[in-house]
This record gives structure tokens, C-alpha cells and sequence, in this order.
């Protein structure tokens, strides 16, 4: 409980009050027999959350996770071919000639770390290909995480990983089958090889890879089988956009779209954000703006943390853990 108790001891103001209040009323939530979804917008993975996501994966903390396609490859990218990352600490000060000489090397920027196009995102492309052309030739299709789960419990890839396997978020929930939403996997490094890969007509079939609405469907199956009166879904939202908005939205498509009963709201919901409330965008949507769009009701807990979510969200999970 060292990290917890200087937390504590520490964090007693203005956000760092809202980071414990928020940590504390996860633990709540799944004392009280709640599940959670985690949501992962931004680079999180690149920025190496995993070390903490995927702990809190082993630890039955997290029972369903939404991510962009972008988080979903990026972790896995890390996983194969982090020796080859490079760092900038100084990015803020390169001129436009110096980027295109990392375009030149192929090496693709994301803040102040590179991802290796060559070493990550072409090797994944030779395996994940092998999968989706089985799949196509076989008349099979398969959501976005599933030919991920297929290629990282095959063990082909073993012997290329370049980080610990435990900081890997991805590999942990594919060991556990955890369901992951990708909203809009299309807009993805991965999701344009796809659509070359159709284009070109290495795939025949687009539906090979199953589509955003197929996995809204998914969700509100899986949310309908598992929120109850007695055990509700919390929601723990790390930034914004489609990551955050595309599965909040199952409450409300469930009660005023297909018109059911009885459905409950989210039991409980936290954001990590630093976007600006007044510019009118989903990241900086207040909680209580969700209020009026049938998402989360009077009563749900509530917390935002306006801050940093590569500082503030390994803390929460630090706390939720029991370190």
C-alpha cells in the first residue's frame, strides 16, 4: 500500500483529490459486485500503459475493454519490436526538414516515440495477413481483436517479443478472451493494410473482418447479459472520441432504439481528459452533459480527472491494485 498511502497522504486538492475520490469509488464499484470497461483513446498504448493495463487484467479488474485500432495494434507493435523505438525528448523542436528525415527511415512519430514502420507494423502485417487470407478462403469472419487473440495465442510470434509478455496488455486479455470493442478499426495502420489487402484482392471477402456495427450488436448482447439492478457496468474512460462515445451510447440505443425495460444506466463513470469543456467536443463533455442523453443517471457516480492520462491513469490502477 506504499503508492496508495503517499497518494493519499499527498493528493488532497483540486485533481489529485478527484484522482482518489475516482480510485476509490472504482474499488466501490467492484465491491458492490460491479463489472468495468475501460476505454482507450489517444496513443496509450505507445505511451506503454500496458505495464499497469495489464496488471489490472490479471487482477480481474477490468472485465471488458474498448480501444481504438490504433491502441489495439500499437500494443502489439510494442511487444515485437520495442528494441527498435526511438525516443525524442526534444520533438517539440524539430523542424519540418528533420521530420521528413524520419519519414525517410521509416520511422513513424507519435509525441516523443517512433514506432519502427519496418520492424512493427510490416512484420505484424505478414502474420495478421496469413490469418485474414485462412479466414477469406475459408468463408470465416472475425472482429479486429479476434485475428490479434488468433496470432498472440498461436505462439509464432514468441521468440520476436522485445518486452516482458506480462506488460502486454493485449496479450493478458486474449489469455483471459476478454471481449474488446474497436469502433472504427478502419482508421487504423492495420485497417489500411486491410483495405489494400482488398483492394489488391488478397482478400476477397471485405467482411472478412467484421464490422463497428457488428461489434455495437456484440456490446449490447454482452451489456444486457451482464448489467443487473444488483451488479452494474461502470465506465472508466481514458480521453475522448469514438473510443468513449461508441460504447456509452449501448445504454441509451437499448432503452430508447429498441425500447427495452429495465435496462440499467452505467453504475458508474470516470473520465481522464485535458480537453476543453467549451470547445464543444465529446473529450470535454462534462459528466453530466450524459445525463440528458440517457447515458448516466442522477444518481451514478461521477468523477473527471483534467489531466494527463500517461501520469494519472498507472496511479488510479495503482490504487484500484492495492499498491
Amino acid at each position: 500500500m506504499e503508492i496508495t498511502n503517499f497518494l493519499k497522504h499527498n493528493y488532497r486538492h483540486f485533481n489529485a483529490a478527484a484522482l482518489i475520490d475516482a480510485a476509490e469509488g472504482y474499488n466501490a464499484h467492484l465491491a458492490n459486485n460491479g463489472k468495468m470497461m475501460i476505454t482507450l483513446a489517444g496513443a496509450m498504448s505507445t505511451a506503454e500503459l500496458g505495464i499497469s493495463l495489464a496488471e489490472m487484467i490479471r487482477e480481474d479488474k477490468v472485465q471488458i475493454i474498448t480501444c481504438t485500432g490504433a491502441n489495439l495494434e500499437e500494443d502489439v507493435f510494442n511487444l515485437v519490436a520495442h528494441n527498435y523505438y526511438e525516443r525524442i525528448p526534444h520533438y517539440r523542436d524539430l523542424s519540418p526538414e528533420e521530420e521528413q528525415g524520419l519519414l525517410e527511415r521509416h520511422m513513424n512519430r507519435v509525441t516523443d516515440t517512433c514506432i519502427p514502420e519496418m520492424e512493427a507494423m510490416r512484420r505484424i502485417e505478414d502474420v495478421i495477413l496469413e490469418e485474414w487470407q485462412r479466414a477469406d478462403k475459408a468463408g470465416e469472419s472475425y472482429f479486429p481483436h479476434e485475428f490479434f487473440y488468433k496470432i498472440l495465442l498461436s505462439g509464432k510470434m514468441d521468440e520476436s517479443f522485445q518486452i516482458d509478455p506480462k506488460d502486454s496488455w493485449l496479450l493478458e486479455a486474449a489469455k483471459k478472451n476478454l471481449p474488446i470493442i474497436v469502433p472504427g478499426w478502419e482508421d487504423s495502420t492495420l485497417g489500411n493494410m486491410y483495405a489494400g489487402h482488398c483492394i489488391s484482392q488478397d482478400i476477397k471477402n471485405v467482411h472478412t473482418v467484421r464490422s463497428g456495427i457488428e461489434y455495437m450488436i456484440f456490446l449490447a448482447d454482452w451489456y444486457t447479459e451482464n448489467a443487473k439492478e444488483d451488479s452494474t457496468i461502470g465506465f472508466f474512460q481514458i480521453g475522448g472520441g469514438i473510443a468513449g462515445d461508441f460504447p456509452i451510447c449501448v445504454v441509451p440505443m437499448l432503452h430508447q432504439d429498441l425500447q427495452r425495460n429495465n435496462v440499467p444506466l452505467w453504475g458508474y463513470f470516470c473520465q481522464i481528459s485535458d480537453s476543453t469543456t467549451s470547445y464543444g467536443s465529446y473529450s470535454g463533455a462534462v459528466p453530466n452533459e450524459k445525463i440528458t442523453w440517457g447515458k448516466l443517471g442522477l444518481d451514478t457516480p461521477k468523477f473527471i480527472i483534467e489531466s494527463d492520462a500517461t501520469i494519472v491513469a498507472p496511479l488510479v490502477f495503482a490504487i484500484v491494485l492495492g499498491k
